[in-house]
């Protein structure tokens, strides 16, 4: 099957070599981090987390919004998602393979992920993360790649891969939970220290997972035979437009408890993420823009979803589906871990600036993950169309 990804037109071509393009400048500086180490960063004492672990913690959100269709086709039954499950199946592989690479990216020395085999500490929820993060790579691939095969082959998949569809449901739970435990665990950072950050990680994650998917699929109605169904379409929408809502619901419960309770500490945080915070001649407030305009473009993308479900508009659907995920994206991209540094424990705020080293790892490592992306949409469309022109009309 893997012979199809290398059969495509020259804009096929011209896009794998454009993300190759991007991977080899984010080597160069990759190259560069190796030898100097973090300090080539925009990290500091009091902002040890930056770039590369505010888009993991995006990115598994991602994988784990793959639930969303494989819980109702496999679960439920819901045929109208047959088509594209294996799309949301593969999805979360390469989501998952750049949340790994942005972790060894932020260790500095990826000879550093050892320790977590070698001196593996039940206690930490990193080692528990280690464990959900492979252990949902591993379910994915040999339930999206037996599944695949089985297609290709014209016969169903064996019965010895239900337990591995089943156990990926909860485990698709997991991954983001425990994400967000890694967050909600630490006492000395009074922005992550709520109980409902594991909810506000996966309504977040219900919603951009399969945005993004549906864009994804849009693009590829538009440069190929497949076809997603409008009935898949419309239930993606209505997915996602919950998953959103609640979403900026979880959102206005947070900022209620802290201001509504006058409560220093929860407030602090939310005023420099939206308004800024001035201390002295000083006004702190790099990332308020951005926090303000996600909550705009969140609620302009939930709007937009209705009306071209109304209206039956592709192209009003995908661009509400970008602002969603966009939306999404500063949130819990950038104002998320970000944000959980301000204040500092000294009750001072340290600005988090990224290199451009940082700037162009991070983009090798989307692109890593959207030329996976391709190869493997590459091969479950081509065995898909191919399965169509042998079934007799």
């Amino acid at each position: 099957m893997i012979e199809k990804a290398l059969q495509g037109s020259k804009g096929y071509w011209t896009w794998v070599a454009f993300l190759l393009a991007v991977m080899a400048m984010g080597g160069a500086f990759y190259a560069q981090q190796w030898n100097y180490g973090l300090g080539i960063t925009g990290m500091s004492r009091d902002v040890s987390w930056g770039l590369y672990i505010s888009q993991f913690t995006f990115l598994v959100g991602v994988a784990a919004g793959g639930l969303m269709l494989v819980l109702p086709y496999y679960l439920h039954n819901y045929k109208e998602f047959g088509r594209i499950t294996i799309l949301g199946e593969f999805m979360a592989i390469a989501a998952v393979i750049m949340c790994l690479m942005f972790i060894i990216a932020d260790l500095g020395q990826p000879m550093r992920a050892l320790n977590v085999l070698l001196h593996p500490t039940p206690r930490s929820m990193l080692f528990w993360d280690m464990i959900v993060l492979n252990g949902y790579l591993a379910l994915n691939l040999i339930c999206g790649w037996a599944i695949l095969s089985a297609e290709y082959k014209g016969v169903k998949y064996a019965n010895w891969v239900k337990p591995f569809i089943y156990l990926s449901i909860p485990w698709a739970v997991s991954i983001h939970t425990v994400t967000a435990f890694l967050y909600a665990g630490l006492p000395g950072r009074d922005y992550w220290l709520t109980a409902i950050l594991a909810p506000r990680f996966l309504a977040s994650a219900f919603a951009a997972g399969p945005a993004l998917l549906l864009v994804v699929a849009l693009i590829l109605e538009r440069n190929t035979l497949f076809r997603v169904g409008r009935v898949a379409k419309d239930k993606l929408v209505t997915i996602i437009t919950y998953a959103a809502v609640i979403n900026f619901f979880f959102l206005g419960c947070e900022f209620f408890s802290a201001f509504y309770s006058q409560y220093p500490s929860k407030i602090y945080t939310k005023a420099y993420l939206f308004w800024g915070l001035q201390q002295g001649d000083t006004v702190y407030n790099n990332l308020a823009i951005y926090m303000r305009l996600s909550v705009l473009i969140g609620i302009i993308g939930i709007i937009l979803i209705l009306m071209a479900r109304s209206r039956k508009s592709d192209i009003m659907l995908g661009l509400s589906c970008l602002l969603i995920f966009l939306s999404l994206w500063i949130d819990k991209g950038l104002g998320m871990v970000l944000g959980g540094f301000v204040p500092n424990p000294l009750g001072g705020v340290t600005e988090y600036y990224p290199t451009v080293q940082e700037l162009g790892i991070t983009a090798a490592v989307w692109a890593t993950g959207f030329l996976i992306l391709t190869i493997l949409y590459k091969v479950a469309i081509g065995v898909k169309l191919e399965q169509e022109l042998k079934q007799p009309s």
